[in-house]
Parts: C-alpha cells; sequence; structure tokens
C-alpha cells in the first residue's frame, strides 16, 4: 500500500532529526479522473481528493539510484528541499545524486542534465522543472526509456510523470494576499496598494503566486489596488534591482510589497534605503530559515509556507514506494497542506517541516557504499 493512510487533516507535522525519519505529514492525495495537462491546483480543482496523512516508508530493499534535478542551490528554499532528500535518502538506504541547473534562465541547462539522467539509466528521476510547460518532452523521453519521473515543488503540466508532490500554489499566493488583507483591516485602511515580486516569469509556481493575489484580490472586502508586477530571475541581485526598481516608481504609495523567498529577502534593503521601513510591509510567498529571522526582527511581516522540506521528504518515500512496488493506487497528485506564521506564530511554529537547521551544507550525493 501507498504509505498514505486516513486520518485528522489538520494534523501537522513534527520536527525530525537528520536520518531519524519524519512523523507522519498531512497532505491532500489527488486520484484521476482529471483535467489533462493541467497544474497541480487544475488536480485539485477537478480530482479525487482525500485529506490524509503521509507516513514514512520502510527502508528500501535495495540501493535505488535516484536523479535530483534542481533550479539551483542559491536560496535557503531549494538548500531545505536538498536537507529534506538528503536525511530521507540515508535513512531509506538509496544512492542519490543532485545536479542543479545555473538558475531559471538556464532551461537548456537542466534540459541536458535530463537527458543525462536518462543516458545514465537512474531508477528514477526527481524533478524540480524550471517550466510550466518547457520540461514536458523530456519528461516524455524519459518515461519512453522506462524511467519514472517524479515532480517536486516546482509545477508542470505533463501527464507523464509517475506522481506529482508539491503544494497548492495558487493557496500559497491566496493564503499570503489575504493576511495582507487582515493585516490592512486591523489597521482600520480601507484600501491598500500592493506590488508583486513573484519571480521568474515561466516557472509553475510564479503563476500559482499571481494567479492566488488575483483570486483574494478580487474576494478581498477591501479595495486593493495592485500597482505593479516586475518579474525576473530569483537571484539576489536581480531581485534587489527589480524591488529598488519597484519603489522608485511606486514606494511613496506602496502599503504591501509580496514578493518569493529569494524575492521578499531582497527588498529589505531597498525598503530601508528608500526610507520606507515601516511604510512598506513585506510578505513572503514561501518560508526559509532567513525569512524565519527577518520576521522575528521586523523586516519581513509574515509569510506562507510550503513546507519544502516536507515537500522533499514525501517526494523521496513516494519514490522508493514505487520502486519497491508497494503501491496498489497511485496518486495522480500530492499536495503537503500549507502554513502560515508572522510575529505572533514564531514560539510555536514547525520550522523542521519547512526549513533546513542552521549551518546545514547542502549534499549532491548520497552514496550507498558498504550497505549489506
Amino acid at each position: 500500500m501507498l504509505c498514505i493512510s486516513a486520518g485528522v487533516a489538520e494534523a501537522q507535522p513534527q520536527p525530525a532529526a537528520m536520518g531519524a525519519g519524519f512523523a507522519s505529514i498531512a497532505v491532500q492525495a489527488i486520484y484521476p479522473p482529471l483535467k489533462p495537462n493541467g497544474s497541480a491546483d487544475d488536480a485539485l480543482a477537478t480530482g479525487r481528493v482525500r485529506s490524509e496523512l503521509y507516513t514514512m516508508a520502510a527502508r528500501a530493499s535495495k540501493p535505488w539510484r535516484v536523479a535530483f534535478l534542481f533550479p539551483h542551490l542559491k536560496d535557503p528554499y531549494w538548500i531545505g528541499c536538498n536537507y529534506g532528500l538528503v536525511s530521507e535518502s540515508r535513512r531509506l538506504g538509496i544512492a542519490v545524486d543532485v545536479f542543479t541547473a545555473e538558475g531559471y534562465d538556464d532551461l537548456v541547462g537542466q534540459l541536458r542534465q535530463m537527458d543525462e539522467a536518462v543516458t545514465a539509466r537512474y531508477d528514477a528521476i526527481v524533478l524540480s522543472p524550471l517550466s510550466l510547460t518547457a520540461n514536458n518532452a523530456s519528461i516524455a523521453k524519459a518515461r519512453a526509456a522506462g524511467i519514472p519521473v517524479f515532480e517536486l515543488a516546482n509545477d508542470s503540466t505533463s501527464d507523464d510523470l509517475t506522481i506529482k508532490v508539491t503544494t497548492s500554489l495558487k493557496g500559497m499566493g491566496f493564503d499570503a494576499t489575504q493576511w495582507v488583507i487582515r493585516d490592512a483591516q486591523r489597521r482600520g485602511l480601507k484600501a491598500i496598494n500592493i506590488a508583486l515580486l513573484p519571480g521568474p516569469v515561466d516557472a509553475g509556481w510564479v503563476k500559482g503566486e499571481v494567479d492566488g493575489t488575483l483570486e483574494a484580490v478580487r474576494k478581498s472586502p477591501i479595495t486593493v489596488n495592485i500597482l505593479d508586477i516586475q518579474y525576473g530571475d530569483s537571484d539576489r541581485i536581480v531581485q534587489t534591482r527589480l524591488a529598488a526598481q519597484m519603489l522608485a516608481e511606486h514606494g511613496k504609495a506602496l502599503d504591501y510589497l509580496l514578493g518569493c523567498t529569494g524575492c521578499a529577502p531582497a527588498a529589505v534593503l531597498p525598503v530601508k534605503e528608500a526610507g520606507l521601513h515601516g511604510k512598506v510591509r513585506i510578505v513572503a510567498y514561501d518560508l526559509t530559515r532567513e525569512i524565519v529571522g527577518m520576521i522575528r526582527s521586523g523586516a519581513i511581516a509574515a509569510a506562507a509556507d510550503t513546507r519544502g522540506v516536507s515537500q522533499a521528504r514525501v517526494v523521496t518515500n513516494a519514490v522508493v514506494n514505487f520502486l519497491e512496488r508497494r503501491t496498489s493506487q497511485t496518486p495522480h497528485t500530492i499536495l503537503v497542506k500549507l502554513g502560515l506564521v508572522d510575529r505572533s506564530g514564531l514560539a510555536s511554529y514547525p520550522f523542521d517541516a519547512s526549513a533546513a537547521p542552521d549551518g546545514y551544507v547542502p549534499v549532491l550525493s548520497v552514496s550507498t557504499a558498504g550497505r549489506r
């Protein structure tokens, strides 16, 4: 059986030590029938959805070889995903190699790495695609070669994936923007101006952020004006420049700035240098250890949380369950349930489900040498 069992939908993941396994994680498992060539949020809207608990898999019977393809390891979000997959790979006894592109502008590099993983005959590939659609042909090629491809975090519309493990990316944008609206209401504001730094334009998670924000704005009980949306690679230098440009044009009119995990921290210094700290409140679409520190200091007001560490743990276990043929019914999509944190919830929030420990150094290869 797939390591999902019915449970309380509101159950929350607990911290896990490296190699010790994780407690059950609250997820939504989605099964066909559902919209063809759709996103994870399309699956959520059209498939059979069950709120369940995902429990850790038993140790693998053999040292399966799995390739993970990441966009980069330049920000804490992907470092957290690396921590999640490495800790579980060691516990499960599988061999892992992590390959990184140079960033969201390096689609050619990721497609080349995909070809190399297929040629190397890995038992499975876990892909965090750079594009919602441009990776689809390479996913189909891997499947045709008999290699199952799993999706982690970033979304794709490919119907050749074995399982998607992500979260509601639209929900991420919706929840972050709802926090903004509630905060504005607490302050007695009847209308607000916001701007978005969502990340690279063709990435599936960016579309989710923006679509979720637009839906929250449509449903808002107060007037919310979106003054600007600036897309760009999540690289810190790129996002700092975009934030500075945005503030130069709209800063005096802005009330809130929403940004991705690489984008929101990049906006902190430009906001301060523009003399707008306290006037423009920054909200993050997702959570990292860096953002936790900035919430604690007041530089960032709040963050939605896609629980990247938990996503990486779940997909690693899903791969092993599939390869071991423990799965009687495979879900199309597994969505890890979202979180949200601001300063009021810092003391009790389960950060180990979301981010790597302080000082964690990414690992690019997990060997099973010496395993009996």
